[in-house]
């Protein structure tokens, strides 16, 4: 079953039709998501959603674009959450230089505590780096988020970032990105990277792979992303599903 490591089902794109959506991942090979906070209010939803279905799971965390709402009672909410039975990760957390805001001191001081956070309650990081390769990799190493390890989400770098992230023991996160025709980038860290430390994603409802790119994304089209990683490593969409799955149930340290 393909497990979808990174999702935002509690988006209002969702709204008119996320039940019946939902309901039909199983029978589309979709076994097991994992729904991501972006804000408080969206990691607030996303434990409602974890809580109503059994196989979508939560990350609880803020998006470097929403740290300016975070002060230390909005931490210490996030630690207790920590604490949910089907929280399996911080995230997402990082840096996101492309919109620019706020301002970069105040992403990065939110970061920072965010991994603090994920190595006091012992969960791996899903991190948001975008236009900030350096920080983000400086950060990562100061603060020694490799203790808890994690995956680099949606990641969009080169092979020798890829290298970096890797040699510390992180997974990428992949995702209808890699099906672009000016994904050239991608794809060669892709055929670089190890099977073993690869994780599908949708980021839905963002980042549909073509031929469905600029609508709503969802996790029906994740076998778009298993055919073009089976192609470029050269194995079954079977194996692909099957590895996938097996590491995103080792990082997230579910049975």
């Amino acid at each position: 079953m393909i497990f979808d490591t990174h999702a935002h089902y509690d988006d209002d794109a969702f709204q008119e039709d996320r039940e019946e959506l939902l309901a039909g991942l199983n029978a589309a090979g979709v076994g097991t998501v994992v729904n991501i906070g972006a804000s408080i209010a969206s990691t607030k939803t996303t434990l409602e959603l974890a809580e109503r279905y059994p196989f979508i799971y939560a990350a609880v965390g803020v998006h470097p674009s929403d740290t300016a709402e975070l002060d230390e009672t909005q931490m210490e909410w996030l630690e207790e959450m920590c604490a949910c039975p089907k929280t399996v990760a911080v995230g997402e957390i990082g840096l996101d230089y492309h919109w620019d805001e706020p301002e970069r001191e105040v992403q990065k001081h939110w970061f920072r505590e965010q991994i603090r956070l994920a190595r006091r309650v012992g969960l791996p990081v899903v991190v948001h780096s975008r236009d900030a390769a350096k920080d983000t990799m400086d950060i990562i190493k100061e603060e020694k988020a490799a203790d808890v390890g994690g995956v680099i989400h949606c990641f969009s770098y080169g092979v020798e970032v890829a290298r970096e992230y890797l040699n510390m023991g992180f997974y990428l996160g992949i995702g209808g990105v890699l099906t672009f025709k000016n994904a050239k980038k991608l794809r060669e860290v892709v055929a670089y990277m190890p099977m073993d430390r690869l994780l599908l994603e949708t980021d839905c409802p963002y980042m549909a792979p073509t031929p469905h790119r600029g609508e709503r994304n969802s996790s029906l089209y994740l076998p778009l992303v298993v055919k073009a990683v089976s192609e470029i490593k050269g194995i079954p969409e079977e194996e692909v599903a099957a590895v996938t799955e097996a590491n995103a149930r080792r990082m997230y340290r579910l049975a």
